[in-house]
């Protein structure tokens, strides 16, 4: 990640201005890469002096719950005071973190579109930034969020300012962002920043345990059934896919974040070099998309799905049925191989 000198010294003097009123937003469905900058980032921002405000979409995983500073998050959804419009309706600027155009933020991005004079400031390792901000810390090479956050307070402030909350914080969204250390973008710089975490005092296998071992019955039984009942293969083996529909998440007591990492499981298998998880919710069907070694799961995203991500790491949505959105992806699939891509 190559983080220029002029871009820090924009962002710096943004937030070197007296007592902004100031709001982190972050993506729908907002994982440990999501949580973990936001939160980090207010930290630092409000010692600077500024009231700052983090808002998601919708609820974030129940085994996030133990992060610092997470009861302070404002879940739109559910937002019956009107916190979090006020909030945006008051902001001198509007910190976007994670994600990469404000379509990723569903209804929230409505509220946010409403103020016409906060200055927008995008920080993240998404590809393809859309066009709606001031200032863009973009980095598609970048392994995660929270790494970003952390070099940015790192040419800032110094890694001094990092306090061991914080270190916990962002510890969580590099551990996520990179499957435990097993995606791309595993540089030196990443490993030397996670030594400077150690150093806070940070303690791994108790935030592992505290994300990976930290899941209900109920899910533990929905990974049995979609692995044995609902997975299934396709184009000799290298392509796979599952699916889960309303009534069968609420027959496991399906919560939000049961079905993390269940799109990874079929990648196990020797020749899957690309996976499916198809997840119905009221409106249309959430797609999650994985894959390994040079197979383009953006690409297949935003040729097929609307959607896009990284390389090995893209999503999409559908509007149509289970039935005909797996249809659609057996037909995908087949023409990708054709094409070579498979």
């Amino acid at each position: 990640m190559n983080l220029q000198q002029e871009q820090t010294e924009a962002l710096r003097a943004l937030i070197d201005r007296p007592r902004q009123h100031i709001v982190i937003v972050s993506h729908t469905n907002p994982d440990g890469d999501a949580i973990g900058s936001s939160l980090t980032w207010a930290t630092i921002l409000r010692r600077q002096g500024h009231v700052v405000t983090c808002i998601v979409p919708n609820k974030y995983p129940y085994f996030l719950d133990w992060m610092t500073g997470i009861d302070e998050v404002i879940i739109y959804r559910t937002d019956e005071e009107g916190r979090a419009a006020r909030a945006i309706a008051e902001a001198d600027q509007i910190h976007c973190l994670d994600f990469n155009t404000l379509s990723r933020l569903e209804n929230l991005s409505e509220t946010l579109a409403s103020n016409t004079t906060a200055e927008r400031v995008l920080i993240d390792h998404h590809l393809s930034p859309g066009p709606e901000f001031d200032l863009e810390l973009s980095f598609p090479d970048s392994s995660s969020t929270c790494f970003i956050v952390y070099s940015l307070i790192e040419a800032l402030w110094d890694t001094q300012a990092i306090t061991k909350e914080m270190a916990e914080l962002l510890y969580v969204g590099i551990m996520t962002d990179t499957g435990n250390f097993a995606y791309s973008f595993l540089t030196p710089e990443l490993f030397r920043a996670v030594a400077t975490l150690i150093e806070r005092g940070i303690r791994i296998p108790e935030i592992h345990n505290s994300v990976y071992n930290s899941y209900t019955e109920g899910r533990a039984r929905l990974f049995g059934y979609v692995i044995h009942r609902k997975m299934k293969t396709l184009e000799k083996g290298k392509a796979a896919y599952m699916s889960l529909l309303e009534d069968e998440m609420r027959r496991y007591r399906f919560q939000q974040g049961d079905s993390e990492g269940f799109v990874n499981y079929p990648l196990t298998i020797k020749k899957v070099k690309m996976s499916a998880m198809f997840l119905a919710h009221h409106k249309f069907i959430r797609v999650s998309l994985r894959s390994r070694a040079d197979v383009d799961v953006n690409l297949f995203a935003r040729k097929y799905f609307n959607g896009g991500g990284h390389k090995n790491a893209a999503g999409g949505k559908s509007f149509v049925s289970m039935e005909e959105t797996i249809e659609h992806y057996i037909r995908s699939v087949r023409e990708f191989a054709e094409e070579g891509h498979l």
